[in-house]
């Protein structure tokens, strides 16, 4: 049975490429806000970090309704190291928006949600966005689009997707581009809505399916947290019907792990749950009342449970160390200290992150932990939520999961789509070709940049981003894609220069820092406490030098320590999370409290 009054649908696309921007019009021009409410923008990045970063993190849900049919949206992550969220989201819904800039054209995360869109076959609507833009050249980009359908063994059928022209900022679609890109618009025309996007989410995206009177089945795909009922999970009701009371039985693994009645029942409007007390199939709710529920369980009928399909993800391709601070500042600006605290907060991260893996290092005495994922912005997105709670941390250096495929070393591979000003193209070429990447593409669209596509060993990839900015002047884009395993490439060149190590415990004085700036970039600045070990800074040679940043100038019988001319010393290099974890050494660790983020060597002995 279909349920035409409902319509389950995701958007997905690149990073930056403007779903949560489209999601906002849509929330708009259902009526969901009042018009003169204040709503600030981007309103489903509700998390501090995808604010601060502009960036979706968690995939979330929301509803509008368009005439008598509930259009249930999921706005999903663009960062492929997020890529985990889409996979579960996709379990959802019977449809996608698929949003591509009009300049940028697909990008590596566009190849990786349509090719996961592709294999369940999902209709696809596409929306070129950015119609606006100056640059834009909406007829190459859906040319690329074509050729990337394609590529991804597209039959016939999906290849006939709409296609529609957007400016998500005003809140506008069009189905032709004459209209989309018209300079004049006629004064006697209303003006521009997302009318024509949301009659094609009604008449392409199908009614999902399920018989009401059949026993009840929900897959949980995503949890959340309630402080009045716990543990809840969210998910479509694939058939039968549920309702506030009525016991059920949890499946995992296809077995009942346990039976307990429903605490209360949710369903989306707008950006709330309302309470309601049945569901039938169809509709994507909110269960309460299974402590137990991890993503990937089935709730089904207590007397005839049968188990749905598991969520299944692609594995992580990177580990991290995660262990105790050991520093001696250590305790001084956290107030989660110890290894069981911990080790409870990663395995509560792995019951809600299903692309996270977690594991105790058998070497380490329980101490430490090896958390895997899909590359270094996640794991850097995970350290900067615990240190906000109050986390003390030492992180060692991001390494790669190999395989052994027929008694052969293989390691993950990535595809990075780069785009530079093509004076640079030669530069990014050689330092990728140093890091074993290859060359598979380069195109100039004749605007004065040049987009090429390298494939590489993603340890080739680790701690290059921050070299390529440099490179590029800032004026270059790096996205990355995974595209599985690979014969082992052989032995990289890790970072060319060496450190400049604290020899004591003390505090950084001007003096002392002031004539070390000679021997390369200073981390430290003067008042920061220092301790044996610490690395204050990058040497401008490849060997390590262990240096004494609290030297004071001394007293003399010609002159006072405090006379002589001022010292006037270089801001100190600050180094993001991000750019920290790539810049570790195997020998390197890096200590995160909530205050502060600190390199220095695994051994603190010289």
């Amino acid at each position: 049975m279909r349920r035409d009054n409902i319509r389950n649908v995701a958007i997905i696309a690149h990073v930056d490429h403007g779903k949560t921007t489209l999601v906002d019009a849509m929330l708009w021009q259902s009526g969901l806000f009042r018009q003169n409410q204040a709503v600030r923008e981007r309103v489903m990045d509700n998390l501090d970090l995808e604010r601060e970063k502009g960036i979706t993190i968690m995939a979330k849900n929301t509803s509008i309704n368009f005439g008598n049919v509930k259009i249930n949206i999921v706005d999903t992550p663009g960062h492929a190291d997020f890529g985990g969220e889409v996979e579960r989201t996709l379990t959802m819904v019977e449809g996608v928006l698929l949003l591509v800039d009009a300049s940028e054209g697909p990008l590596p995360q566009t190849r990786f949600v349509l090719q996961k869109a592709l294999e369940k076959r999902l209709p696809i609507i596409t929306v070129i966005n950015k119609i606006d833009r100056p640059d834009r050249r909406p007829g190459e980009v859906l040319d690329d689009l074509y050729s990337l359908f394609i590529d991804l063994d597209a039959d016939d059928s999906q290849l006939e997707f709409p296609v529609f022209y957007s400016n998500a900022k005003q809140g506008a679609a069009w189905a032709s581009l004459s209209e989309a890109t018209s300079e004049t618009p006629d004064n006697k025309e209303p003006r521009p809505n997302l009318l024509p996007l949301f009659e094609a989410i009604v008449q392409h995206i199908p009614a999902p399916q399920g018989d009401p009177e059949a026993p009840a089945q929900f897959l949980a795909t995503n949890l959340e947290w309630s402080d009045y009922l716990g543990r809840m999970c969210v998910g479509p009701l694939r058939q039968g019907s549920l309702k506030s009371g009525q016991e059920v039985a949890l499946l995992k693994n296809g077995e009942v792990a346990l039976k307990a009645p429903l605490k209360a029942i949710f369903t989306f409007e707008g950006l709330n749950r309302v309470e309601i007390n049945e569901v039938a199939a169809g509709d994507i709710v909110v269960l309460a009342g299974l402590p137990e529920a991890f993503i990937g369980d089935t709730v089904a009928d207590p007397f005839t449970p049968v188990a749905l399909p598991p969520v299944v993800v692609d594995e992580p391709t990177l580990t991290m160390e995660f262990a105790v601070n050991s520093s001696p500042l250590a305790g001084r600006e956290g107030s989660i200290l110890t290894s069981r605290q911990i080790r409870a907060r990663l395995e509560k991260e792995a019951l809600f992150n299903v692309s996270i893996r977690v594991s105790v290092d058998p070497h380490s005495s329980g101490e430490s932990f090896q958390v895997g994922a899909r590359g270094e912005l996640q794991l850097a997105v995970l350290v900067e939520t615990m240190r906000r709670e109050g986390f003390e941390l030492t992180l060692g250096p991001p390494k790669i999961i190999v395989r052994e495929i027929d008694h052969q070393i293989h390691e993950p591979m990535e595809l990075a789509v780069i785009d530079v000003p093509e004076e640079f193209v030669g530069v990014v070429t050689e330092k990728l070709s140093a890091r074993k990447g290859r060359v598979v593409k380069l195109a100039n669209h004749g605007s004065g940049r040049a987009r090429m596509e390298v494939q590489a060993p993603t340890r080739g990839l680790i701690g290059y981003r921050s070299q390529f900015m440099t490179d590029t002047r800032g004026a270059g884009l790096l996205n990355t894609l995974s595209m599985g395993y690979a014969p082992w490439h052989g032995d990289i060149k890790g970072r060319a220069n060496g450190s400049l190590i604290a020899d004591r415990q003390g505090v950084a004085i001007t003096y002392a820092l002031f004539h070390l700036q000679p021997r390369g970039s200073i981390f430290a600045s003067p008042g920061e406490p220092v301790y044996p070990g610490l690395i204050i800074g990058e040497n401008s040679r490849p060997e390590d030098i262990w240096v004494n940043p609290c030297k004071e100038k001394k007293l003399t019988n010609i002159r006072a320590s405090g006379s002589d001319e001022a010292l006037r010393l270089t801001p100190p290099r600050r180094l993001s999370l991000e750019e920290a974890i790539e810049y570790l050494r195997e020998d390197e660790v890096l200590e995160v409290t909530p205050k502060s983020t600190r390199l220095r060597k695994k051994s603190l002995q010289r």
